[in-house]
């Protein structure tokens, strides 16, 4: 058998941090331009339909959160003025102050990027799918940052097979592993990505701003979010990008590529969080 490969590199990178009261920090890892291919090839395991066209996309400088966004960042937010709706300060089934904040829909994730937008006076939102799938690689071409396969060690999935959905707790020449039931501290696998960003395989799903599409067919080529200006479909039921993948979802989810979706702008699954983008250069 072949003997699965993983990719150690050290690197430094540029930030900044925000501070959003109360001794809680955001730190904002800059994403240099760029151009990448985006989506996985045919011989990709795992891979589908919906991640083809393969096709570049060309994208500018941008921030990214280092990590998810945390419960204590979550709260921190949650307590400035209103822009548009009411927050539960503490939404997540996983109660810990560093561990992801989950059980938040597309249009919590709007709101939080609203009042830290108005707080800071900088515009932040959700990533595009580009811009996600474009800081995960961070100049890999592989199924994930790191190389052809993953560890429990190195992220929080499911390691186990689910005899249910018929997912194998392995992905590629990698070993089964451990599933831990539920959310880890951001930060916790000391394996970040040549861009500097934790966290990007599992732990818990981002949301994008991107409307679901089912292929690459017409996608942008600049990096902007796909968003159906002309879709008739009322907004709490238009199905919304997902990435990342989560801590109950087996290794083949949580690849670079792999791309999944929620019904609905109003779920609230406890798989769902998200990161923030600080853009720059154009409009979304």
């Amino acid at each position: 058998m072949t003997k699965a490969v993983i990719q150690y590199k050290q690197g430094t990178g540029q930030y900044y941090i925000e501070d959003l009261g109360s001794g809680i920090e955001l730190e904002m890892v800059y994403i240099p331009d760029g151009t990448f291919t985006m989506g996985a090839p045919e011989t990709e395991e795992g891979s589908s339909d919906s991640e083809r066209p393969q096709h570049q996309v060309t994208l500018p400088f941008f921030f990214m959160g280092k990590y998810p966004i945390t419960q204590a960042q979550w709260r921190a937010v949650a307590k400035l003025p209103q822009v548009e709706r009411e927050l539960n300060s503490e939404p997540s089934r996983f109660k810990g102050d560093n561990l992801p904040v989950e059980q938040v829909s597309w249009y919590d994730a709007v709101e939080f990027c609203a009042r830290l937008s108005n707080h800071t006076r900088r515009e932040y939102h959700l990533p595009s799918e580009a811009e996600w799938e474009y800081a995960c690689r961070a100049g890999t071409t592989t199924p994930f940052h790191f190389g052809e396969t993953i560890t429990t060690d190195l992220a929080n999935y499911r390691g186990t097979d689910n005899e249910e959905y018929k997912w194998s707790g392995s992905y590629g020449q990698g070993p089964k592993g451990i599933y831990r039931e539920k959310t880890t501290p951001v930060g916790s696998f000391d394996v970040a990505n040549a861009f500097g960003l934790y966290d990007m395989h599992g732990n818990a799903w981002e949301w994008c701003l991107d409307d679901w599409h089912d292929n690459y067919e017409g996608a942008p080529t600049d990096g902007s979010a796909w968003v159906d200006t002309e879709n008739q479909v009322d907004n709490d039921n238009r199905s919304q990008s997902l990435r990342g993948g989560s801590w109950l979802n087996n290794p083949a989810y949580c690849r670079s590529a792999y791309r999944s979706y929620s019904p609905t702008r109003d779920d609230g699954s406890n798989g769902i969080g998200f990161r923030v983008v600080c853009g720059v250069g154009r409009t979304l």
